[in-house]
């Protein structure tokens, strides 16, 4: 802890009423991330959030993109104030938003109308008026991280390889049935979302980008657990309308694609020996529920669904 203090107190020293000793860090609270330090600093008359990179993160995430993704959604509306940051290393200083629970599986199935409030913020974001920069290319990334495990010498799940094979049709069918591209979140988890009661907060731009905009719908299906009412409560609220087969086909066929991509990324995790968690189980966990959604029966289904 006094470690990361330091770093968050030098941090602090950007923000002027810390700089000229005015205000002083009454209470340091460390708070979740996988990745990331994360610190609630209760100071003076202001409650803020310091935000330190994980080592390591700077080989897969771009800072400068993600400073300026983080500005666009603040000013949308919808993700909170950054007060100072820096676009090479990644530190970020934000205002804290409150009152709001921290989402987590259970609170969304537990808070009423959570699914409907995350669609509404959603489709706020993906209307930016600004566009974020970085594209976010599925299958590029695949390929991308592939090759980080292939030169880290990692283990694969078994059968991996012969799933990506499996995944050429559904390539195929979006390459053909493209969507307009949005501001996107890409990594919709849970506790990335902070709501109020009455509205929907996203937070946490690192991987976000250009994209179709159901990846983010389908992938939060998935961090949340949502059971098919919330997700048809989602993309209700979200379309202003009830989903066409396409729109929910899409939407499901994405749920399998995250977690064919995110099986990787915590393969990542696990030969970086990332310790805050157990990224082997997180992995296979990923891939095996990918699996059973690739072979459930009404896959086939959605993907002639958006194939029109």
């Amino acid at each position: 802890m006094q470690e990361h203090q330091a770093q968050i107190e030098t941090a602090l020293t950007n923000l002027p009423e810390f700089a000229s000793g005015q205000a002083q860090i009454t209470s340091l609270t460390r708070l979740g991330g996988l990745t990331n330090l994360v610190y609630r600093v209760d100071a003076s008359d202001q409650k803020l959030i310091v935000r330190i990179p994980g080592e390591g993160t700077e080989s897969y995430i771009d800072r400068k993109v993600e400073l300026h993704n983080a500005w666009v959604a603040a000013r949308t509306g919808i993700s909170a104030e950054i007060l100072w940051a820096d676009g090479e290393t990644g530190v970020m200083i934000s205002r804290l938003i409150e009152p709001a629970e921290t989402m987590t599986p259970a609170l969304f199935k537990s808070r009423s109308g959570s699914a409907a409030r995350a669609g509404v913020a959603m489709r706020a974001l993906h209307t930016a008026p600004e566009p974020f920069e970085f594209r976010f290319e599925l299958f590029a990334m695949i390929d991308d991280y592939l090759a980080m495990l292939r030169e880290k010498n990692a283990t694969l799940p078994e059968g991996y390889n012969e799933i990506v094979a499996a995944a050429a049709p559904v390539k195929e069918a979006l390459a053909n049935n493209p969507a307009a591209l949005a501001p996107c979140h890409c990594d919709p988890l849970c506790e990335n979302f902070l709501d109020d009661g009455d509205r929907m907060w996203i937070i946490d731009w690192e991987y976000s980008g250009m994209n179709d905009p159901m990846w983010d719908l389908g992938d939060l299906s998935v961090e949340a657990g949502f059971s098919p009412a919330q997700d048809m409560e989602m993309l209700t609220a979200y379309l202003g309308h009830i989903p066409t087969a396409a729109q929910h086909g899409r939407m499901v066929i994405y749920k399998a694609m995250c977690d064919l991509l995110w099986t990787l990324w915590g393969l990542i995790q696990h030969a970086e020996r990332n310790p805050a968690e157990d990224f082997w189980a997180y992995a296979t966990g990923r891939f095996e529920r990918c699996k059973a959604l690739m072979g459930s029966p009404g896959f086939s289904g959605h993907l002639r669904a958006i194939s029109g």
